[in-house]
């Protein structure tokens, strides 16, 4: 997910979105582990997308409280 769409995300659908992207990479986790997974790289992607949506949520909520 690019940085512009993250940014259009209310903190509502922020926190929803993060929670999912977690339960993602822990089901991605378990499948590697198992030796389901071959691309070890999408887990590596969706980490990103979540640091990037925890970013723009606390500038969000930064702003809300200023």
């Amino acid at each position: 997910m690019k940085i512009v769409e993250i940014r259009k995300l209310s903190t509502a659908q922020l926190t929803t979105e993060s929670t999912n992207l977690r339960e993602e990479i822990a089901e991605m986790r378990r499948r590697l582990h198992l030796g389901e997974l071959q691309n070890n790289r999408a887990i590596r992607a969706k980490r990103k997308d979540l640091a990037r949506m925890l970013t723009v949520l606390s500038e969000q909520l930064t702003k809300e409280t200023a």
